[in-house]
């Protein structure tokens, strides 16, 4: 299904879009003001950028010297080449154990692979303990955004929803009552797990320790209390020192949910006294990513969100009709490497506005590399016939000024005489959800030439100029 038929029930829904675009638009504000405070902001989103294409740059090396410290530590390290090694390598440390349950934090490596769908496959039962990500496993969804991953549910749905599985009061939205009740039953899943899985921040190839990053404190509780940690970790989350580390935590939080940094930022370094840790290093597509010279600085991503919150799409048009695990800008440049014709519609989602390239906090050209994607669909013949004849239409006449100019006086007609059914009929999709705007009065060339605007002003100031140096 393409994106924009998978979006056409959310959109559909006039209130809840507006509601998600100006949630997610406060959330960017707030990313705004705390980017502002600092004035070294910039330099260090250029410090990120550079020392993630660096490890790409040695990325063999450096997981090499990852797993020599992480098994010096104690723990041990595991290699999965796609998603079905990792939940092999997972359900199997787990059946070995004779474990029925257990405790996740979020983790969207664990998404991508359909860990939980494995797992309870098997009949192991399993929780995932944020509390975005167990609202949506409750409600059988998977996460709309890959920070907040109820970002789409209204309060209003969490107290019916907890009225149903965890009878609360009927009707209560209370926000402190229905986050005591959620903390009480997680407690109680905490303490019965016997096994937790977490994902992977930042991992230290110089330690071989890696960084968990929550707001909730609930990773801490699930590797803590079992004896049994497994760290799922994709190979992109690695950097090289720990001096590194501070660049990255000032980052993260900042462009995530607009916070100086996160409530906890948890170092694992070995497993704990009587314990076991292991830790799953999981390929799955990225040294292909690593391979394509124009697509290689997607794996910057240290999955903060802030192109999703951003992004006038995304924040229209709602996580799940992406179908992907990362939606928004980062998700459209990663799964069509991935499977180009499944993911085909993906890189047209986007307006090409730039602003998630403005908010990476590691500098990935996000609309340039969306951009790359629809010229290599197009080339392959991925892209349907109709866009592609269209598209070498629009071609045509841009190549041609007399043509475009034609085009132009053609368009402005049609917008002013031609009767509205012929634009928003069932047979033009794109009319269902837009309204053309009037047609101007005079065209840019025309307001060009005749030198009105700011642009007479600077041209008249160079004209003076010029006259005084002549």
């Amino acid at each position: 299904m393409s994106h924009a038929t998978a979006a056409a029930e959310f959109v559909a829904d006039v209130d809840r879009a507006r509601w998600h675009d100006r949630a997610l638009w406060f959330v960017r504000s707030k990313r705004d003001k705390c980017a502002q405070q600092l004035p070294e902001w910039e330099a260090l989103r250029e410090r990120a950028s550079l020392v993630k294409q660096h490890t790409a740059s040695r990325m063999a090396e450096y997981l090499e010297e990852f797993e020599r410290n992480a098994v010096a530590l104690g723990a041990v390290v595991h290699w999965a080449r796609d998603a079905a090694e990792h939940n092999a390598i997972v359900y199997g440390l787990l059946k070995e154990r004779g474990i029925q349950r257990v405790v996740k934090s979020k983790s969207m490596l664990t998404e991508e692979c359909g860990l939980n769908p494995l797992l309870e496959s098997k009949g192991l039962e399993v929780v995932d303990t944020d509390l975005g990500e167990w609202i949506v496993q409750l409600r059988h969804e998977h996460p709309s955004h890959i920070v907040m991953p109820a970002i789409h549910v209204k309060k209003q749905e969490v107290g019916e929803l907890f009225h149903e599985k965890l009878g609360t009061t009927a009707g209560s939205t209370d926000e402190k009552y229905l986050v005591g009740a959620a903390r009480a039953e997680l407690r109680s899943k905490f303490l019965a797990g016997t096994a937790g899985i977490t994902g992977v921040n930042f991992a230290i190839a110089e330690t071989g320790g890696f960084v968990v990053c929550t707001n909730e404190g609930n990773a801490d509780l699930g590797a803590s209390l079992p004896a049994l940690h497994i760290a799922s970790m994709g190979i992109e989350k690695l950097i090289p020192r720990m001096a590194d580390l501070g660049v990255f935590l000032r980052l993260l939080a900042r462009s995530a949910t607009g916070q100086p940094i996160t409530t906890y930022s948890s170092h694992f370094h070995g497993p704990k006294p009587g314990g076991e840790l292991h830790i799953v290093l999981v390929d799955n597509g990225r040294s292909k990513l690593l391979a394509n010279e124009e697509l290689r600085r997607s794996l910057n991503c240290i999955r903060c969100g802030a192109c999703m919150n951003t992004c006038p799409v995304y924040r229209r048009s709602g996580g799940h009709s992406y179908g992907v695990t990362v939606p928004g800008p980062i998700g459209s440049v990663l799964y069509p490497a991935r499977d180009m014709q499944a993911h085909k519609s993906l890189p047209d989602a986007c307006s090409l506005c730039g602003s998630c390239t403005d908010v990476c906090p590691v500098k990935i050209p996000l609309h340039h590399q969306l951009l790359a994607w629809r010229k290599t669909l197009v080339k392959a013949k991925v892209t349907p016939w109709h866009m592609r004849a269209a598209m070498s239409v629009v071609g045509g006449v841009m190549a041609r000024p007399w043509l475009f100019r034609l085009g132009g006086k053609l368009g402005r007609f049609a917008l002013r005489w031609s009767p509205r059914w012929l634009t928003y009929n069932g047979l033009n999709p794109w009319g269902a959800q837009r309204e053309m705007p009037p047609a101007a009065k005079q065209t840019f060339s025309k307001l060009y030439d005749d030198g009105i605007g700011h642009g007479s002003a600077r041209m008249d100031g160079i004209d003076k100029d010029q006259n005084k140096l002549d």
